[in-house]
């Protein structure tokens, strides 16, 4: 009989007691901050390999995203920590997990937790943001200088306008003298698509340069071949990716006619994966993987593609304020990873976290996950067998035309069936099935890397204070 889940009331119980319970420290204070400039690019529900740098063939897709790679780093390993727009936007402002600053999904952080903003501030910096606005909140901690909102920028989706405000700021930063920080965020390629019916919204949605049809994309594996409404919606998908590119172009030209360039350490990545079902709102290789790429010119050595580290979305501002020679900041999840933007060895990043609690719906669907370069471990605490998921991506073309592909083929209802119920405990093994189809949860001959990964999250849990973690402790007997 399938056990009672776990309820949000219980989550939100035990999260208010940890927080109260815990203070982690990490960092070394700096006498004086340098006076280097940051600018954080970040795209909407764009996938990881969506782009030329990173095994796209979609033709012409992203050349100013593959030239910013040419320029920096790229992290083959670099994951957000929640599938999920406002929290993993928080994790990133915050150096926090969601539990422990309390985004768990369209939340607020609490008033005790300090943010990037907050810190770049206090050292002086001139702070900005391009929509995305309401996804960092409350104002009073994300509290920055200028503010320009997406629906000031073609809905997030112009181009142009990116650079015209882009400019704007660049310049009143230098007129003050001051360094910046600026967090630039595209609305691309979050739904609607451009070209896709019934979007409402024309008026922003399609306006595009490029318009790419279903023969010129592939569709990802871990989603059914063949089915054209799929090979349709994911060229739709790739035009708003296109659309994308030519803000992150855009942005980056206001950056070099201002003549900044040279004195910027430039971040781009995704906020969470393609919005279709295995992607984003879970944990999945799909879900969390990001394109993340840093440029620092005279510091970071370009064209430099690192296969080996894990980093995470906590890690972005302990690494900034590392990099910066910032004051520290006490009670991140974070750690820095600036050595290996030096071309230095970090052991210890074998692994990452990500974490799931409830959609912008306020479903409540906590998930946990720990993966490594080989293999991925996920625990769903919502699965009881009863429980049905539901998720924004499942509104558009993609999830009808594979309920409707599995009334004909067993394979594709099956895997519809598996995502609507799911099961407590899945794990893959990324040699051989990198795009996580054939979970090797009940695998004797797997048993000890599951058990190892087990551990892996009991301890992460434990020292966080998850409020999943006693849950999790029955679920799987420990």
């Amino acid at each position: 009989m399938p056990k009672k889940p776990f309820t949000r009331r219980q989550f939100l119980n035990v999260a208010t007691m940890s927080a109260a319970v815990m203070a982690l420290g990490r960092g070394l204070y700096a006498a004086e901050p340098k006076r280097t400039n940051v600018l954080l690019i970040t795209a909407d529900d764009a996938n990881w390999d969506s782009f030329g740098c990173t095994g796209s063939k979609t033709p012409d897709v992203s050349p100013n995203i593959d030239r910013l790679a040419a320029e920096g780093m790229r992290f083959e390993h670099a994951h957000v920590t929640s599938a999920i727009c406002q929290p993993s936007r928080s994790a990133i402002g915050t150096g926090r997990y969601p539990h422990r600053s309390g985004a768990l999904g369209f939340d607020p952080i609490r008033q005790d937790v300090p943010t990037i903003v907050e810190r770049f501030k206090s050292a002086g910096y001139y702070t900005g943001i391009l929509a995305k606005v309401e996804h960092m909140t409350p104002p009073s901690k994300f509290c920055w200088d200028s503010v320009v909102s997406g629906s000031d920028l073609g809905n997030g989706r112009d181009p142009e306008l990116y650079y015209r405000y882009t400019e704007a700021f660049l310049k009143r930063a230098k007129s003050l003298g001051k360094p910046f920080f600026l967090m630039a965020n595209s609305q691309d390629p979050h739904r609607p698509f451009p070209t896709s019916e019934g979007t409402g919204a024309a008026s922003f949605a399609d306006k595009v340069s490029r318009v790419y049809k279903p023969e010129e994309v592939e569709v990802p594996g871990f989603l059914p071949q063949g089915i054209s409404d799929i090979q349709r919606e994911i060229a739709q998908y790739y035009t708003a990716v296109h659309r994308l590119d030519e803000t992150v172009g855009q942005i980056l030209r206001a950056l070099r006619e201002t003549e900044l360039e040279d004195n910027t350490i430039v971040i781009f990545l995704s906020d969470n994966g393609i919005s279709v079902p295995f992607a984003k709102t879970n944990c999945y290789e799909n879900s969390t993987k990001t394109p993340l790429i840093i440029s620092w010119p005279g510091k970071v050595r370009p064209g430099v593609v690192d296969r080996e580290h894990f980093v995470s979305g906590v890690d972005i501002m302990p690494t900034l304020i590392d990099a910066l020679g910032l004051p520290a900041v006490e009670g991140m999840d974070g750690k820095s990873f600036l050595p290996v933007l030096d071309g230095k060895r970090l052991w210890e990043r074998d692994k990452v976290f990500t974490f799931i609690t409830s959609t912008a719906g306020r479903n409540f669907y906590p998930m946990r996950s720990v993966r490594t370069a080989t293999h991925s471990y996920i625990f769903n605490a919502w699965s009881d067998g009863k429980t049905q998921f539901k998720n924004e991506p499942m509104s558009g073309l993609i999830w009808n035309a594979m309920v409707q592909a599995g009334k004909k083929d067993p394979k594709i209802a099956e895997r519809c069936k598996f995502y609507l119920y799911r099961v407590p405990e899945e794990f893959y093994d990324l040699k051989t099935d990198p795009c996580e189809l054939n979970n090797l949860i009940h695998s004797d001959s797997s048993r000890a890397q599951i058990d190892q990964l087990r551990s892996e999250l009991l301890e992460m849990m434990k020292a966080t204070a998850d409020p999943l973690l006693d849950e999790f402790r029955k679920r799987i007997g420990a």
